[in-house]
């Protein structure tokens, strides 16, 4: 009990040191779906960190993630994994190192629906990689937005039916975080054709995204509606809220929203 006690801290620290954005929402969770939630948090944003590496080549991020997703699908050999991960650990920041202890930490009951989930997550970025990440369709976005963030929300409906009997539809859920991915295409469009990448499908126009956009995160707006949990609601609600108004902001010309403008949204939802 002592060990899963130090576990549980240290997963808490490496969250709030990996998204402080996604820590606040999570805070609002009651014990074990805090724990649920934020190991399936690091259990994704491990091999999203393969990802997103500046420095690993797309074709050994192929190879990473497409081995990391088959080891997910059977009960995880960590001592597999480390070998997988070995010439390149000193390249991978903490929370990609310690997939294993995520796991281990996530409930039993639940553990094997998010181990599937990061592992389909795996899949589909390992897919997007070799592609060098070039959308060219509309399509082509719906799939990528889809391993990306499309997952997370079937994921965490798969969660509150399981720890709290909300039944939620996985398409509003899918939409809900496709939304907040195109959020984040949005703001790094200029980096990310620096870097030669694109996710803006052929002939569309920076307003078509911001569309995409917002009709998404209007079935965000709708998914919200079937939550009547206080504490699910206000983790789904932070996020949506924050997307909305990024939204605004880089419609006016800016690029993200200030810090306090941020608090201050967080603020007034937690007043409700």
């Amino acid at each position: 009990m002592t060990q899963q006690k130090e576990l549980y801290k240290e997963a808490m620290a490496v969250l709030k040191k990996t998204s402080r954005t996604f820590f606040i929402p999570i805070t609002f969770l009651e014990k074990d779906l805090k724990t649920t939630v934020g190991t399936a948090y690091l259990c994704m944003r491990a091999i999203d960190e393969i990802e997103d590496h500046e420095e690993l080549p797309n074709h050994i991020k192929t190879e990473l993630l497409n081995e990391t997703s088959k080891l997910l699908l059977k009960p995880f050999d960590n001592d597999a994994y480390m070998k997988l991960l070995e010439p390149y650990k000193d390249q991978l920041p903490e929370v990609t190192l310690r997939l294993s202890d995520w796991l281990t930490l996530c409930p039993e009951e639940i553990r094997e629906t998010v181990a599937a989930s990061t592992s389909e997550m795996a899949e589909g970025m390992a897919k997007w990689a070799s592609k060098e990440w070039i959308v060219k369709t509309k399509e082509d976005l719906d799939e990528y937005t889809y391993y990306v963030a499309g997952l997370v929300g079937v994921m965490l409906s798969d969660i509150w039916c399981w720890g709290a009997g909300i039944e939620t539809n996985r398409e509003l859920a899918i939409g809900y975080g496709r939304g907040l991915q195109a959020v984040n295409i949005l703001r790094n469009q200029s980096e990310d054709q620096e870097r030669g990448v694109s996710f803006v499908p052929e002939g569309w126009t920076r307003e078509d995204l911001f569309n995409y956009a917002e009709e998404n995160l209007a079935k965000a707006d709708e998914y919200n509606k079937s939550i009547s949990k206080r504490s699910i609601l206000m983790f789904c609600k932070i996020p949506l809220a924050l997307a909305h108004k990024t939204l605004d902001t880089m419609r006016k010309g800016n690029k993200k929203m200030t810090r306090k403008e941020v608090e201050q949204t967080v603020e007034e939802l937690t007043a409700e």
